[in-house]
């Protein structure tokens, strides 16, 4: 990047940050020098450079046992990233109530308790702090497969609104919207190569994502760059979904 960013003295959490798109954005905070400490439901070897907590993010008072154990080790926490979430496909009409809660849970609930414990502390630090909530394109487009994790993404963008405002001007609050991504797990997702290519073939930037890439954007909105940006939902996704119809009609000859 010809722009870089530094972010040496700000500690840093991000939920669900060892794997996936969150260990892209764990890693572009090691690189912008901050702090960073990183959680999971289970004990898995830490990201170089981190410390890790096992901590489910679904437990209230887990996420606030782990906060606590972030500024006891370090004296702050300046910013939190949601990013733990998402969902397995299933139906609607065929999932069960236990499933549906625990999407919503996992995707909408959760980050909110973390965001409750990150928002006691930075409250209470001079400079404040920042909260990025990782949401999808979901929440802004229909998910079929996937329509209680698209509902609580929609909730998670409408909840970073509200809490930029009520906890406004210590805290800034935003959200990245995530296309698609590559990851490890892709190729399992979509069907192998050719998969991936005939979707990637229909991204107007002409491939997936990069994790790392999320991780840009969010180390953009927890710096003093985006000092008077809040409340605010970030569309990262290489140019979004073209209309159908312009793939289904022939174009005039």
């Amino acid at each position: 990047m010809a722009l870089a960013l530094d972010l040496s003295g700000r500690v840093v959490l991000v939920t669900g940050g060892t794997q996936g798109i969150g260990r892209g954005i764990t890693g572009r905070f090691l690189d912008a020098g901050a702090t960073v400490a990183t959680c999971s439901r289970s004990d898995v070897a830490p990201v170089e450079g981190t410390t890790h907590h096992v901590c489910d993010v679904r437990d209230p008072a887990a996420v606030t046992a782990m906060v606590d154990a972030v500024v006891a080790a370090h004296g702050r926490l300046d910013v939190l990233v949601n990013n733990a979430g998402g969902a397995p496909y299933a139906l609607a009409a065929e999932a069960s109530p236990r499933f549906h809660d625990k999407v919503v849970g996992l995707n909408l609930l959760a980050p909110l308790s973390c965001a409750q414990a990150a928002n006691a502390v930075m409250q209470q630090q001079d400079d404040g702090g920042v909260i990025v909530n990782i949401s999808s394109v979901s929440a802004v487009r229909p998910s079929p497969g996937t329509a209680a994790y698209g509902a609580a993404k929609a909730g998670l963008d409408s909840l970073t609104t509200s809490l930029a405002i009520e906890w406004a001007p210590r805290v800034r609050v935003n959200a990245i919207d995530v296309g698609l991504c590559r990851t490890d797990h892709t190729d399992d997702h979509y069907g192998g190569d050719a998969g991936v290519a005939a979707i990637e073939a229909t991204i107007p930037l002409g491939r997936m994502g990069r994790p790392d890439e999320v991780g840009n954007v969010a180390v953009f909105l927890a710096s003093d760059l985006a000092s008077y940006v809040s409340g605010a939902r970030v569309e990262c996704h290489g140019g979004g979904e073209p209309p159908v119809f312009l793939s289904a009609a022939r174009p005039p000859s």
